[in-house]
């Protein structure tokens, strides 16, 4: 889906609920909000079952699906409010309507934090614990607003009108630190993460302010707000770069800016509540609420240079073992973990040189190194950013280019590092002259392994040797017999 179209959508959507806003209430309206809504579902239903253009697999695809399920279940609910309400006015409908609705916040919400821990990988542990720290305290927060007041209303009894409010109110707490955790995890921001962001605020605000601002003019709104929230995340469904939002960030280290999100709001929590239900003079308890946040702060700053300091030790060994000491490029061990993560359409280059050995030989091994050096950079050089180069040992070198079959071709790629390489290197007053074979093996879904990209690779790059050096051969896989040799 194009930007221009996901932006059609997006204003079909505010229109839409704008028209819901107007008519609620009505005949007219409730065939609108139902006819609408039943299209989004179908939407979504369509959208987590289709496979996406380019993904090439079906990853990701549960977190969608029960995202349209928990979708559907929230009309089902409002389904069977709207029979009751109509045709069976003398029963009670709690429970009937809150079952539905209550399963489809689970769905959603178990949707988000799946699309969360996929896209955060192995940090997730630490984001989680922190993210259940400030659930605790915005539902304490929210008990006092939200549930404390109808508590004194009914004598202090549990009615289970109650308990679903409370219910409701975890789900909306829940809801919004999940998408908190998944859009501030790492991994590329695009459109499907800021509507993302706007429909889980979307649906916080409008939940809280049902149970907050009883007014009919706010409940109007607060039912188109809600359905403009949930036409987002099925439009986010519908886009073609939708797994960036499943889709693993790089892995690090680095503190998780979740974490600092997290605190901060669990600090503040409640400290905000007791300034704003104490007593004193509107300045005086302004006073102590800045003073408040400034503590707050402070406590979580001293937090974030304690753990930065941590990660810069973390750093420095992780840097050591994943990088060559000699010239700064990934080693085989890096190597070797990102292939683990190869798809449908990722290359690998390997590369050796020749005549390497003459030059240590004639040279010495600090002029070798140099050269090793200077290989590197113009390797570097060559390739897009988001290309690996790596040092394998000695004279071998690998390239690994995600994508690099499926958006460029191969060729052009190949030759440019033959030239780069085949240039002489100035040292001292000897120019060094080296060049190189190159092997290339592109990642087939169904075909390949890590390890036989690698031995389809280094098979080929060895026929490139017996076939006079200075060249390039891309391999079938599996060992069969190469594509194409170039001199």
């Amino acid at each position: 889906m194009t930007v221009l179209r996901t932006w059609w959508l997006v204003v079909a959507a505010a229109l839409v609920s704008v028209l819901i806003t107007m008519t609620i209430g009505t005949l007219t309206g409730e065939i609108v909000y139902f006819g609408c809504y039943a299209a989004v579902c179908a939407a979504a239903w369509w959208a987590a079952l289709r496979p996406v253009a380019g993904s090439g697999t079906h990853v990701g695809r549960r977190p969608w699906l029960l995202i349209a399920l928990g979708q559907s279940l929230l009309l089902i609910g409002d389904a069977v409010m709207s029979v009751f309400f109509y045709f069976l006015p003398e029963v009670n409908p709690v429970g009937w309507m809150d079952v539905p609705w209550l399963g489809g916040y689970a769905a959603i919400g178990a949707g988000l934090m799946i699309m969360a821990r996929r896209r955060a990988r192995e940090q997730i542990r630490e984001p989680l614990l922190d993210m259940l720290t400030l659930t605790t305290a915005a539902t304490l927060g929210l008990w006092r607003v939200m549930v404390d007041p109808e508590l004194t209303a009914s004598g202090g009894q549990y009615t289970t009108e109650i308990l679903l409010d409370a219910s409701y109110m975890v789900g909306d707490v829940l809801i919004m630190a999940a998408v908190l955790l998944l859009v501030l995890s790492p991994g590329v921001r695009g459109v499907p993460t800021w509507l993302m962001i706007v429909a889980g605020f979307g649906r916080l605000l409008a939940d809280v302010g049902r149970v907050m601002w009883q007014y009919e003019m706010i409940a109007m709104l607060i039912s188109g707000v809600i359905f403009f929230a949930n036409a987002l995340m099925v439009i986010i469904m519908m886009r073609s770069d939708r797994d960036e939002l499943v889709r693993p960030g790089r892995r690090t280290r680095t503190l998780h800016p979740a974490r600092i999100v997290f605190l901060g709001l669990a600090l503040l929590t409640a400290p905000a509540i007791a300034v704003a239900e104490g007593s004193g003079s509107g300045g005086e308890r302004l006073a102590l609420l800045t003073a408040t946040v400034a503590a707050s702060g402070f406590v979580l700053a001293r937090f974030t240079a304690a753990v930065r300091q941590q990660e810069r030790a973390e750093r420095l060994l992780t840097y050591q073992a994943s990088y060559d000491p000699l010239t700064g490029l990934a080693n085989r061990r890096t190597l070797h973990t990102r292939l683990e993560e190869c798809v449908p359409g990722d290359a690998l280059l390997y590369l050796d040189l020749d005549g390497f050995k003459a030059v240590n030989d004639t040279h010495g091994h600090e002029a070798g190194d140099a050269l090793l050096i200077e290989i590197g950079r113009r390797l570097s050089a060559a390739v897009r950013e988001e290309d690996l180069v790596a040092r394998l040992g000695g004279d071998e070198f690998a390239l690994l280019c995600p994508q690099s079959a499926a958006g460029i071709d191969m060729v052009p790629l190949a030759e440019r590092v033959l030239a780069a390489i085949s240039e002489p290197v100035v040292y001292g007053d000897h120019e060094l002259r080296v060049g190189t074979s190159i092997g290339i093996a592109v990642f087939r879904e169904g075909v390949n392994s890590s390890r036989d990209l690698i031995r389809d690779a280094d098979a080929a790059m060895y026929q490139a040797k017996r076939g006079g050096r200075g060249r390039w051969v891309l391999a079938e896989p599996s060992g069969e017999s190469p594509l194409s040799l170039v001199g």
